[in-house]
């Protein structure tokens, strides 16, 4: 009888570490995550009326209402800026933020089931959240483009500069402090579920700690010794930032914003420790 050899070239082994992470792995489901963007696409729109076009419609409404509240009733300056243009370009950055981190938050209890069933790398999942959110955000940037060409038209002009080259880094960072803090919530909810109903009314006030409706300009002139503890904040040197590359208002602070990046970077690597330690044993506890 003739003796057949196998060679093996996929071993799945337990892990066992803390710091025993595979990303390539998650490279090696790429295909995976293509078939998850496809999911959660069709899922999203099923059975609406409007269907994509409320990733028109979304934006256009939320910038409208700002422009009311904040623009015409409370008079908040938008540093010579179009009030609408001002809050259509904040809620492009903040939205594809928070969306990253609600996303994101529940991975462990919205995947129980599948997770239950088949092996993936469970990262996979709050990857194709932070993919998939990608969509809404072009759509609103392109949004924002033809806004400033409508102005533009009218004899209203913004400030673009070299800057809007930096805003792929900008991007990154958002998406990667997203996944890590929403990671990190969808480990700690396996026990303590009550914590994720507190992350979209947390995610609302951080909001409003971060110039999203409001320039940082109105806090250096009416509370100036707060504007060192909101830059802190390392969502807010990014929304700064990122209007003044597209709408040329305000500043570009580097120095904040190397900060932002630290406290980024930090946020992540612990997130993915995190994760990887609770997956190996969530689903005695969800």
């Amino acid at each position: 009888m003739k003796k057949v050899n196998k060679e093996w070239d996929f071993i799945i082994r337990p892990k066992t570490g803390w710091f025993e992470i595979n990303i390539r792995e998650v490279w090696h489901y790429r295909d995976l995550i293509f078939m998850f963007l496809k999911r959660n696409f069709t899922s999203a729109y099923k059975q609406t009326i409007l269907g994509p076009l409320w990733f028109i419609i979304s934006p256009l409404m939320s910038s409208s209402m700002h422009t009311i509240i904040f623009g015409q009733i409370a008079n908040i300056s938008t540093d010579g800026v179009p009030q609408f243009l001002f809050y259509l370009c904040s809620n492009a950055i903040w939205g594809y933020f928070s969306t990253c981190l609600t996303s994101t938050a529940g991975t462990f209890t919205g995947n129980a089931g599948l997770f239950g069933k088949v092996y993936f790398p469970r990262l996979v999942t709050p990857v194709t959240s932070v993919i998939y959110a990608l969509l809404s955000f072009f759509i609103q940037l392109a949004i924002v483009f033809v806004c400033m060409g409508i102005f533009a038209v009218n004899g209203i002009y913004v400030r673009p500069g070299i800057h809007m080259l930096l805003i792929p880094i900008m991007i990154l960072q958002m998406a990667v402090l997203g996944m890590g803090i929403g990671i990190i919530i969808s480990s700690v909810t396996t026990k303590y579920r009550d914590l994720q109903v507190l992350v979209g009314f947390g995610v609302s006030l951080w909001m409003y700690a971060t110039p999203v409706v409001y320039p940082v300009s109105q806090i250096m002139t009416t509370k100036p010794e707060l504007v060192k503890y909101i830059m802190l904040n390392p969502v807010a040197p990014a929304v700064n930032n990122f209007r003044y590359a597209i709408l040329g208002c305000g500043s570009m602070d580097y120095s904040y914003w190397g900060i932002s990046w630290i406290v980024t970077a930090v946020v992540l690597f612990a997130g993915v420790l995190i994760f990887n330690r609770v997956e190996k044993t969530f689903m005695d506890t969800v």
